[in-house]
This record gives structure tokens, C-alpha cells and sequence, in this order.
């Protein structure tokens, strides 16, 4: 038996006798902790004996020094990798490349919102149309993100990272180029495969490139951006349309997207499966179909397109269509979203319990500049500037979010935080427009602050326990699931909002009435969150208040 074979061996040994599972064992830092016992017991064996099971090791009676740590081999086992090896100074800017793919994807669709008058009268369209490029990203986005993950596996993450981000800021210049609404549409279909790639790719990479005790850490510096980039949308976009071109919008992507790439090259390590699975061609087209109905139906609440009842049809063939595929998934080994990962507790529960959450934190930021605007009488400008202040609570509140996993736990922290989301939201819908400033900003810079917890928790807690060979998988049926609670908050909102008003204008009190019972979407999610674990997801928030797990 070779070296490397008898350290593996002696490292199982030594774990076997610590009466560790094989299958904790497994794990990153239980792995180095049999690498570094089995280290010790060799160089003070209790026989006396130097070095006899591996032949050449060398042992010193010092301690290492960082730069020993820095030339000691990494191993990377297939399915994961044991950090960024080459510049670990440097790592802490990988979540923030990441955050740049959310943050060009959260600008760029609230930026558009606002142009779109300005883009209908450039372009010799109805403003309604204009609606279509919005729709038709996010169309774009549900097709594509189930593949993101086979692509991922196939050709690394890193050069598909890059890659998406090329083809993000190349549609985007192709956009802002475009001389017709039919040219934008195409241009828009490409720009949206570049951002289904970004975001399941960026979130794995951040579960390839950091231990399970940092994940908390780097999630948190890459929720900011994420939280950012829809919030300064409309101030973004407003200013940029006034005093330059709505053109300016979609070119502001270019430089972004330039700079991500050269920092991904820099930082990023590449990864890829040792054998990449069969492609699922016919689930793709099943799963797309769908996603692209159920897309296509809810936009049309927030955004009418097509007569109402029409939209009915698509929802109702798009449950059928999906209820199909269920029954596809479960006949196939390597299917293109593998439903077998609910069965993973701490993924279920952050998937479809976070799901309902997320459509409340996220009904809530659509429906106050309505609130601002319409029910206050406010100008875009000042509803931006009392909007924004939610993006700071989001950074504000970074430094607590840690210490408070560490504290709470990932059960009390997200079942707590969700009623506190409900009593926050519905604490906006008692906002009216004698209300002091001071106090308006404070209940927004709450609600950015709860939602900033709320997501991090939520990214963190989903992937916790998720082995590391399916990782890519879980991103990929993660990133479907918040790419249609997003949607269906809004729709959710908008539907709400137009039932209560019907045809009139929506008045003070109709926005009261929609934000309570929005509010109910987050405080039923709590009940979900109480079914994990006080233990669940302890070795990512480093939660030591409960009984060791035996083993």
C-alpha cells in the first residue's frame, strides 16, 4: 500500500477509535481533525516506534507555523473542495464577486420599471407592451436555472461562472443596442440564460470555496448585494433615464460584469465533477414548459399581458405540466431537478417553509412604494429615498446576524424572526401620511434588517446538510423554488391589493388591509421553521446550547 493509501487508512483508524460514524467522518473538519490525530499518534506512538506506518514522514517537536499550514497537502475529495488554496487572504472577496451576479440581477429588473415609458416612446411601442421584456427575462431565468447545475458539474464552476457573466453583460449591451421590441425580446432571452447560470452557480461556489463554519459568514457578505441592487433600482434607474438614456441602464452592466470576470479568474477555484451525470434532455423540456406557464401566469397578476382568463389556463396546465414531470423524476437515476432532495429534513423545510416566507418578505417591498406613491401622494424620488433605507438596515445588521446564529440556533432564530417579519409588515400597513419621517424610515430600515436575517438563515439553513456530491443539484431546485416565491409574492401583493381596491384607486386603508394579510405568509412559515432541530444545521452557525449529538 502506498503513503497516501496507509494515511487514509490510519486516518479511519483513528477515527473508528474516537467512536466517530463513518458517515460524520466524512465531513471537512472531522476529516482534518483524523489527518492531524493521526499525525500525532505517529510521531509519539505508544510503543516508542518513529514513522513506521507511513514511511518518510518527518516529525518535529515544534509547533507549526503558518507557513508549514500554507505548504501542508489539501485534499480535495470529488464532490467538494478543501478551500481556495492559492490566495487565502483574498477569499473574503469571493462572496462579494458573487453579490456582483445578484446585485446586476436585482438592479437590473427594478431599474427597468422605471424606464419603461421612456423605452415605449424610444422604440414607437404601447407602454404595456414594454412589459413583455421584463416578463420575458424572467421566463428566460425559470427555463434555464434547472440546468445550472448539470452545466456547472460538467464544464466547472468557475469558468461557468465566468462564462454567465459574459453572457449577462453581452446581452445586456445587445439590449441597449437594440433598435425594435422584437430585437429586445430576443436580446433579453439571452441576457436571461446568463442570469439563471449566475446566481445557482454563484451560491455553489460559495459552498465549494468555504468550510461549513464560514458558510455564515460568506453567505452574509453576499445576501448584501443581493438586498441592494433591488432597493437602489428605481433611484438608479430614475436618475440614469432623466439625465442620460434608458440605454445607460443596460450598459451600466457591462463594466460590472468585466470586473466580476477578472476577479473570478483571480479568486475563484475552478471545480468540476469527477463524472459528470447523463443530461435529463427530456425532463428539461417537461420542467421549462412548466416553469415557463407557472412564470408566464403569475407575472400576469402583477403585469397583465393576456386576458385573465387565459392566465387561468396557463397556472392550471402549468400544475399539470409539473405534476407530469414529479411522476418523470421519479423513473429516472439522474433526473434535471431531483425531487428526492426533500427528503434531506433541513432542505424541505428551508425550501417550501422559507418559500412561504419569502413571498411575504418579498410582497412587502412591492407593495410600499405603491403605499408611497399612490396612497401618500409622494414623487418617485422622495418613495426611493424612504425605500432605501431598508439596504441600510440590511448592512447594519450584518454584524449581528453571526452572533445571533450562535445564540439562537437556526430553529428559534427563524421561526422567531418570521413573527417579528409578520409584526413588521403588518406595522406598514398602520404607516399613514402624517405619519413623522423619522418614524417611516425606522419601520423600513426594520423590515430591511428582518428580511437581511430572514434570507441569510434561509440560503444557510437549506444547504446545511446536503451532501457534498449533490450540491450543484440542490442549487439548481433551490434557486427554481426562490425564483417562483419571488414571483408569486408579488403576484400575491398585486392580486391583494386589486381585490380589496377593485376598480377604484387603491386608498389608505385598502393598502392596510393588504399588508395584514400578507403578514400572515411569514407567520405561518414559522410553524414550518419549528419543525427542524434545535440541533439542525449546529456546525454551520456554531449552536453549542444543545446536548452533543452521540455518535
Amino acid at each position: 500500500m502506498n503513503a497516501g493509501g496507509r494515511v487514509a487508512s490510519g486516518t479511519s483508524q483513528i477515527l473508528r477509535r474516537a467512536r466517530i460514524a463513518s458517515e460524520v467522518a466524512e465531513r471537512l473538519i472531522l476529516d482534518q481533525l483524523g489527518r492531524d490525530l493521526l499525525a500525532c499518534h505517529l510521531c509519539n506512538p505508544p510503543d516508542g516506534s518513529r514513522s513506521a506506518m507511513v514511511p518518510g514522514l518527518q516529525c518535529v517537536n515544534r509547533s507549526p507555523t503558518s507557513r508549514d499550514q500554507a505548504e501542508l497537502p489539501r485534499v480535495s475529495r470529488p464532490g467538494h473542495t478543501a478551500g481556495h488554496a492559492g490566495k487565502p487572504r483574498f477569499r473574503v472577496f469571493i462572496p462579494l464577486v458573487v453579490g456582483c451576479a445578484f446585485f446586476m440581477q436585482g438592479l437590473d429588473s427594478t431599474m427597468l420599471a422605471v424606464a419603461i415609458p421612456d423605452m415605449a416612446r424610444s422604440l414607437g411601442e404601447n407602454p404595456l407592451r414594454l412589459n413583455l421584456v421584463i416578463a420575458i427575462y424572467l421566463l428566460s431565468l425559470a427555463v434555464f436555472i434547472p440546468v445550472s447545475g448539470w452545466i456547472a458539474d460538467r464544464f466547472g464552476t468557475r469558468d461557468v461562472f465566468c462564462a454567465a457573466l459574459a453572457i449577462f453583460a453581452t446581452g445586456s449591451l445587445l439590449c441597449g443596442l437594440s433598435t425594435s421590441l422584437s430585437m429586445m425580446l430576443v436580446m433579453r432571452v439571452l441576457q436571461g440564460f446568463g442570469g439563471a447560470m449566475m446566481t445557482p452557480v454563484g451560491r455553489l461556489i460559495l459552498l465549494r470555496s468555504f468550510s461549513r463554519s464560514e458558510l455564515v459568514s460568506a453567505m452574509n457578505w453576499m445576501t448584501i448585494p443581493a438586498m441592494v441592487g433591488p432597493t437602489v433600482g428605481p433611484i438608479v434607474g430614475g436618475f440614469l433615464t432623466t439625465y442620460f438614456s434608458w440605454r445607460a441602464i443596460f450598459y451600466l452592466n457591462l463594466p460590472i460584469g468585466i470586473l466580476g470576470m477578472g476577479l473570478s479568474l483571480w479568486l475563484i477555484d475552478d471545480f468540476r465533477a469527477p463524472s459528470s451525470t447523463r443530461f435529463d434532455l427530456g425532463g428539461f423540456f417537461i420542467a421549462g414548459l412548466g416553469l415557463a406557464l407557472l412564470e408566464l401566469a403569475i407575472e400576469n397578476v402583477g403585469r397583465p399581458m393576456i386576458p385573465e382568463p387565459l392566465g387561468e389556463t396557463f397556472f392550471i396546465a402549468a400544475v399539470a405540466i409539473l405534476m407530469l414531470y414529479g411522476w418523470h423524476a421519479r423513473r429516472r437515476e439522474d433526473p434535471i431537478l431531483d425531487l428526492r432532495l426533500f427528503g434531506i429534513r433541513t432542505f424541505r423545510i428551508g425550501t417550501v417553509s422559507g418559500s412561504i416566507c419569502r413571498m411575504g418578505l418579498d410582497a412587502t417591498p412591492f407593495l410600499l412604494p405603491l403605499l408611497f406613491q399612490v396612497g401618500f401622494g409622494l414623487n418617485p424620488l422622495r418613495s426611493g429615498l424612504l425605500t432605501v433605507s431598508s439596504s441600510f438596515g440590511a448592512m447594519l445588521v450584518r454584524a449581528l446576524s453571526s452572533p445571533l446564529l450562535r445564540f439562537f440556533g437556526f430553529r428559534r432564530l427563524l421561526a422567531g424572526n418570521a413573527c417579528l417579519a409578520a409584526a413588521v409588515t403588518a406595522g406598514c400597513g398602520l404607516l399613514r401620511p402624517d405619519t413623522p419621517v423619522w418614524l417611516i424610515v425606522v419601520v423600513v430600515l426594520l423590515s430591511g434588517s428582518i428580511r437581511s436575517i430572514q434570507y441569510l438563515a434561509l440560503n444557510t439553513i437549506s444547504y446545511a446538510d446536503v451532501p457534498a456530491p449533490v450540491l450543484s443539484k440542490s442549487t439548481s431546485v433551490g434557486g427554481v423554488a426562490q425564483q417562483l416565491a419571488r414571483g408569486f409574492g408579488i403576484a400575491v401583493g398585486a392580486a391583494l391589493l386589486a381585490a380589496i381596491a377593485g376598480p377604484r384607486v387603491p386608498a389608505i386603508g385598502d393598502f392596510r388591509l393588504a399588508f395584514f394579510l400578507i403578514a400572515l405568509l411569514p407567520f405561518v412559515s414559522g410553524f414550518g421553521f419549528l419543525r427542524l432541530s434545535p440541533r439542525d444545521g449546529a456546525e454551520v452557525s456554531g449552536h453549542r446550547r444543545t446536548p452533543a449529538r452521540s455518535v
